[in-house]
C-alpha cells in the first residue's frame, strides 16, 4: 500500500515508470532475494519492513544477510498500532489488563495475524514486559483475527495496524487500551501508549527502501532525495496520516541503524519465547 502511494510520485519525479511487483513466500525472504541478486543500477528496489528485521532471527538458513547485502535507501512511513480488546474483557487501563490477566492465567487467548507475524511477536514482547501469560491464537491474516476479537472467540489483540482497527474503536466494537508505538496517534489522541505503563516498550509498523549492496552512491543519493522530496508532499502525509502513519524519512545509515535494532530487539523475544517458522 504504501509502496503504491509513492510510486506514482516517484515515477513522474523519475520521469520513467516505478512499477510494484509483489514476490510473496518465505515472510517476504523469496522477494527480499531477488532483490539482493538484481543488478545494483537502482532499477530494482525492496521494500523493508518488520519481516526483515524478524527473519534474520526466525530463519537458521537464509541465502543472504539483509544486514550486508542490501543497501539501504530511507525510511518512508512508521504505523501506528493499537492494543484492543474485546469489550466483555472488565479491563479499561494496559494496568487492568496485566492485573485481569494475571487473575486468570491461561484463560487469556492473544490473536495475531500469524505465527512470527509482528502482531504475534509483538504479543510475546508484551507478555515478557508485563509478566503475564496470554495463550497465542495465531490466524491466517488480520482480518480473520480481527473478526474472532470482534466475536468475543478472543480477548485480545496486541499489533494490529491502527487503520484496521480504529473504525471498531470509534463505534465501540472494541476498546483500544493503548498504542504500542512509542508516541501517541492524532487519531486517537486520548489513548495512551504502552511505554507510559511499561516503560521502554515500543513496535511500530516501519518501512523503508533498499536496494542491492554496491549500489553506486549517486544513484542511493538521487533517490534518498527524491523519495523524500515525495514524503513532504502535504496530501501523501494527509494520506498517511488517515491510515495511522507518520512519514518517515531518513538517511541511508539512520535507516541501517534502525533495521540493525530491530533485528536485535526481535532476536530477543525470538529466542526467549521460542518462535520458529511454519
Amino acid at each position: 500500500m504504501y509502496a503504491r502511494l509513492i510510486g506514482q510520485r516517484l515515477s513522474e519525479r523519475l520521469g520513467q515508470p516505478v512499477i510494484i511487483e509483489n514476490r510473496p513466500g518465505a515472510s517476504g525472504n523469496i522477494g527480499t532475494e531477488a532483490v539482493v541478486r538484481a543488478a545494483p543500477d537502482g532499477h530494482t528496489l525492496l521494500l523493508l519492513g518488520p519481516p526483515n528485521a524478524i527473519n534474520a532471527t526466525l530463519y537458521d538458513k537464509v541465502n543472504f544477510n539483509v544486514v550486508h547485502d542490501i543497501q539501504p535507501i530511507t525510511g518512508i512511513v512508521r504505523e501506528f498500532l493499537i492494543m484492543a480488546v474485546n469489550p466483555l474483557v472488565p479491563a479499561q487501563t494496559v494496568p487492568e489488563f496485566i492485573a485481569y490477566a494475571k487473575a486468570n492465567p491461561g484463560k487469556v487467548n492473544m490473536a495475531s495475524s500469524g505465527n512470527a507475524t509482528g502482531p504475534h511477536l509483538t504479543g510475546e514482547l508484551f507478555k515478557m514486559m508485563a509478566g503475564v501469560e496470554l495463550i497465542h491464537v495465531p490466524y491466517r491474516g488480520a482480518s480473520l483475527a480481527l473478526s474472532d476479537l470482534l466475536a468475543g472467540q478472543v480477548q485480545v489483540m496486541i499489533g494490529t495496524a491502527l487503520s484496521a482497527s480504529i473504525e471498531h474503536v470509534r463505534t465501540g466494537k472494541l476498546r483500544a487500551l493503548a498504542v504500542t508505538t512509542a508516541m501517541r496517534s492524532t487519531l486517537l489522541p486520548e489513548v495512551p501508549t504502552v511505554g507510559e505503563f511499561i516503560p521502554g516498550f515500543e513496535s511500530s509498523g516501519w518501512f523503508g527502501v533498499g536496494a542491492p549492496m554496491n549500489t553506486p552512491v549517486e544513484i542511493v543519493e538521487r533517490l534518498n532525495s527524491e523519495i523524500t522530496t515525495v514524503l513532504s508532499d502535504p496530501k501523501l502525509r494527509r494520506r498517511f496520516a488517515d491510515l495511522g502513519a507518520v512519514p518517515m524519512p531518513m538517511t541511508p545509515t539512520e535507516l541501517r541503524m534502525l533495521i540493525e535494532q530491530e533485528i536485535e530487539k526481535w532476536a530477543k523475544v525470538i529466542r526467549a519465547a521460542n518462535v520458529k517458522p511454519q
